[in-house]
């Protein structure tokens, strides 16, 4: 039984509201967990007390005993110092301008630094006479 640290959704529409419990990986989201470690509501400022609530001490002792938590929650124990900072994931390269739009960018780029020093360097001249 592989054992992880997650969110469990409660709250109604568009007002969410999460459990933080340690659950088996194979259980419903917001179904059987074995224990509730804490809570987390996003509606709350993030300086806000309230906003991440914790019990340090269970959540140390699953992660002792193998829990993983996922991806949400590990950023958020690793501001607490829980556990170390997650790696920067790769973003999808199907987003980024294609090879055209590039060559289109760079070009734009190259005739508005042409400009600019040739903006520049005139009035440099002037200045020094």
């Amino acid at each position: 039984m592989s054992v992880r640290i997650r969110l469990s959704r409660g709250g109604s529409k568009k007002r969410p509201f999460y459990k933080v419990v340690a659950a088996d990986q194979r259980a419903p989201r917001d179904g059987r967990f074995i224990e509730r470690l804490g809570s987390y509501n996003p509606m709350l400022p993030q300086d806000h007390a309230d906003r991440f609530v914790i019990n340090e001490e269970r959540v140390k002792y699953w992660l002792s005993q193998g829990a993983q938590p996922t991806e949400r929650l590990e950023k958020l124990l690793s501001n607490l110092g829980l556990v170390n900072k997650p790696a920067l994931r790769n973003q999808p390269q199907k987003s980024a301008p294609k090879a055209k739009a590039q060559e289109r960018l760079k070009e734009k780029e190259e005739k508005a630094k042409a400009a600019a020093e040739a903006a520049a360097t005139p009035a440099e001249e002037t200045s020094a006479e």
